[in-house]
């Protein structure tokens, strides 16, 4: 039994569904852009330089979620998916996707980026799961706030092994273990697969695979 592991942003898409997000909120005038826009390029900046205080990241995150229904959200969510997920989603991504899938391995995401967000996203590349930040709910609406632990930095590789062990399994349970992802922040995941692989990474990350030769990979085009 193999499992396969991906991250999302700037992995499996050409682009980052978190930012991309905020950015469409701002553009259907949800948020306003003098407040968003700026912070929500300082926390990027932030994320890229391995900086990003998660929590005080969630907090802004999460907010506009817990000021709409999940009605208006979830409308909002089917323009975003064609407006700025779909042309983010290249023919390899789905192409190496699928080549999992149709050889029977266990596939995921795994994504600091909340379920809300991703949930759709996993789905339209037909991932059957997704170990994402929790947003809380509190009577069928959204809080505002992160359940459990982030999945972010270390914090992945515990989501990971609860999710494994829901599943009655461990790492122990497969032969091996692929990650796929851009960032330097996912070093510890990375780190736990038998095979970690780098996708169009950032420097970092870029001169932590050839110090350990580890494959470096593109999905772009």
């Amino acid at each position: 039994m193999e499992l396969v592991l991906f991250d999302l942003d700037n992995t499996l898409l050409a682009g980052d569904s978190d930012f991309e997000w905020a950015q469409y909120l701002i553009s259907r005038g949800v948020l306003d852009k003098e407040v968003y826009e700026a912070r929500n390029q300082e926390f990027f900046d932030q994320y890229k330089a391995g900086t990003l205080d998660i929590f005080e990241f969630l907090d802004f995150q999460l907010k506009p979620l817990a000021r709409h229904s999940r009605e208006q959200l979830d409308a909002w969510h089917r323009e975003f998916m064609d407006a700025r997920i779909r042309p983010m989603m290249t023919a390899k991504s789905v192409a190496l996707v699928n080549k999992y899938l149709d050889a029977g391995a266990i596939v995921a995401i795994v994504t600091a980026t909340n379920s809300f967000v991703t949930g759709p996203i996993a789905r339209a590349f037909r991932i059957p799961h997704l170990v994402a930040t929790i947003p809380a709910q509190e009577n069928g609406a959204f809080t505002g706030k992160p359940r459990g632990t982030p999945a972010f930095k270390g914090g992945k590789i515990e989501r990971v092994e609860a999710w494994l062990e829901s599943l009655g399994l461990c790492w122990g349970s497969f032969q091996r273990s692929w990650f796929y992802s851009d960032s330097h922040n996912d070093l510890p995941l990375l780190g736990k697969v038998t095979d970690p692989v780098a996708v169009d990474p950032d420097d970092t990350l870029r001169k932590h695979a050839d110090t350990l030769c580890w494959p470096v990979i593109s999905l772009r085009g």
